[in-house]
């Protein structure tokens, strides 16, 4: 059954599907909901925990405004999945071969694509749609090339690429034991360099206007201002490219596997969605600028994909359309414990254990990525009933980190 209590905020209430959220994160969404800008309520997802300024796994609904704070960094970070031809039998017994052929294949952690092996190729072609709109927001805006080096090549060499963190690629079997391609990412470093950069202009035109926060990370920028214009075609972008990554990924991942499978072709369920993002919609008869911090839209009759963790299950799901979420959903099962405490308190015995039965890396390097630093997969689906209907259930036998 789904658990949805309601807090009382300064400005307007908090509304959250779960018991189980810690005492920061609350006070984090009433600083969001005492914001002016905010309207109707705060939606906190069943998977909701800390974050910067604002939680992740909320959905933040303002009026003629944007935090980019609580877009984040990793802008149009989100997930693309396709079901195969293949069922479980056409699998060798050992993954470990496919496993390194996709990562021989997708750079992962802070690896790209080679410029010399990129220039001219139909992985530039992929790229050539959105070039034009970069140049018009360095033109407008070149401290953004002094963030990152070589900018001009690196945000279309790290088209394609995996990244860090709890980025990943994996090979799952359905009910039907039929196989499904699942992967996460987003808008890489570029991304992140514009996700920086326009969060620190927002502060800076906070102190400007002298206008009191409960928390530097929550400065917004207002519609009718330059930045506001600027930040808006900036993360238009930043989320096209994220799609564009993944779609890029998804195609080399595809003919990585290709060449060491029978053959098999893809079905026409494909997902591919952002979960942490920002664009205007309409709810309760208003105009929003709705940003989705960590959970995905769950409009009516919507596919949307919510991944458990290492170790646990991952569901392809449909919308129900719920107001009360604005038509939203969880992104996934939500952190219980910091990277830091995980290290703290696991070892890489724990994490094979943990991941017993599915091929991936199993050494300390990704003990933060343990499947006990996650909620249960299953309490948070049974707690959101109401935002969404399981289509299928997944169960990942190969897991590719960053």
């Amino acid at each position: 059954m789904p658990i949805l209590q309601t807090l009382a905020g300064q400005q307007v209430p908090v509304k959250i599907w779960t018991d189980e959220i810690e005492f920061a994160a609350i006070q984090q969404l009433k600083n969001v909901a005492a914001l002016p800008i905010v309207r109707g309520h705060i939606a906190a997802m069943p998977d909701v925990h800390l974050g910067i300024g604002a939680t992740v796994g909320s959905v933040i609904p303002t009026r003629a405004a944007i935090i980019p704070a609580a877009v984040g960094v990793d802008i149009g970070c989100g997930m693309n999945a396709v079901r195969t031809t293949l069922t479980a039998s056409d699998l060798p017994d050992s993954l470990a071969r496919l496993r390194s052929a996709v990562e021989a294949t997708v750079p992962v952690g802070f690896a790209q694509h080679a410029w010399d092996k990129v220039r001219g190729s139909k992985h530039q072609r992929a790229a050539r749609p959105l070039d034009d709109r970069l140049d018009r927001i360095v033109g407008k805006h070149p401290g953004l090339m002094k963030m990152q080096r070589q900018f001009a090549q690196s945000w279309i060499c790290q088209i394609g690429t995996l990244g860090g963190g709890n980025h990943f690629i994996e090979l799952c079997l359905d009910e039907a034991q039929r196989v499904w391609i699942m992967l996460h990412s987003g808008s890489r470093g570029t991304g992140n360099v514009i996700g920086r950069y326009f969060i620190e202009a927002a502060r800076k035109d906070m102190q400007r206007h002298q206008q009191q926060l409960p928390d530097r990370d929550l400065a917004y920028f207002s519609a009718g201002s330059s930045l506001f214009d600027d930040y808006v075609e900036a993360v238009d972008w930043a989320q096209d490219y994220a799609l564009t990554n993944r779609r890029e990924m998804m195609r080399l991942v595809v003919e990585a596997l290709q060449a060491h499978l029978p053959p098999f072709k893809l079905s026409d369920e494909a997902i591919n969605c952002h979960h942490n993002y920002v664009q205007q919609e309409t709810h309760f008869g208003e105009k929003l600028f709705i940003t989705r911090k960590g959970a995905i839209s769950a409009q009516a009759g919507e596919l949307g994909i919510i991944p458990g963790s290492m170790g646990a299950k991952s569901f392809i799901v449909r919308g129900l359309g719920n107001p009360e979420s604005f038509c939203s959903c969880s992104h996934g099962a939500g952190r219980r414990m910091s990277r830091s405490e995980a290290k703290r308190r696991f070892d890489q015995f724990d994490l094979r254990e943990q991941t017993a039965g599915v091929e991936c890396r199993k050494d300390g390097g990704v003990v933060d990525e343990i499947p006990a630093a996650y909620k249960d997969i299953d309490t948070v689906m049974a707690q959101q009933t109401d935002l969404v209907e399981i289509v299928h259930t997944l169960k990942q036998v190969m897991c590719i980190k960053g």
